[in-house]
């Protein structure tokens, strides 16, 4: 029995993953991962890492993050509680989608997952207060190879829904994208 529905965005590699839930009056299960139906859907490394986050206010922007090979990871990026405004940004220097962003919001209501394949930066907005998302990685983080986008950069022009009212002060750091960028080889 397939636990996950798999939805395509405009983004090659970028997926959309609803979680279905096995529910009855005590309550529901719902998965977060299978190995083998990720597979299906290109993820087949391990996970190498599980992070959990809080954000506590509403309209807090994370990100734009993302690692460099040999270190570059895919992500499964899921809301426990509340509701964000997830954002992918296609890196991959020859994809025809280089530079374009695709978002979704993801929240413990709605069950859904955002798969972000290696190339692609990542970021968010909370649209609720007291956020939680839980996150697996195919890659350990690695300092060395982390970059960065801001968040603000003109050159990617992302609709945030609301207005940032926060940002970490190495995230409102980070660099604009140079002309000369000609993004990730994987």
């Amino acid at each position: 029995m397939a636990r996950f529905d798999f939805i395509q965005t405009p983004l090659t590699g970028l997926v959309l993953a609803q979680r279905k839930a096995i529910e009855d009056h005590r309550g529901f299960l719902s998965r977060f991962y299978c190995a083998e139906e990720f597979g299906a859907v290109g993820i087949t490394k391990n996970i190498a890492q599980i992070n959990h986050t809080l954000t506590r206010k509403k309209g807090v922007v994370r990100g734009l993050h993302f690692q460099f090979p040999p270190h570059a990871e895919a992500k499964l990026v899921s809301c426990l509680k509340g509701e964000i405004w997830d954002v992918a940004v296609d890196l991959r220097r020859d994809s025809p989608t280089f530079l374009h962003w695709h978002s979704e919001v993801l929240s413990a209501t709605n069950r859904r997952s955002l798969l972000i394949p290696e190339g692609y930066a990542h970021g968010f907005q909370t649209l609720t207060e007291d956020c939680e998302l839980f996150y697996l990685h195919t890659a350990a983080y690695h300092p060395e190879a982390e970059g960065m986008l801001n968040a603000a950069d003109p050159r990617l022009n992302i609709a945030w829904p609301l207005p940032i009212n926060d940002l970490s002060e190495r995230d409102r750091e980070h660099p604009f994208i140079a002309q000369n960028f000609q993004g990730v080889i994987l």
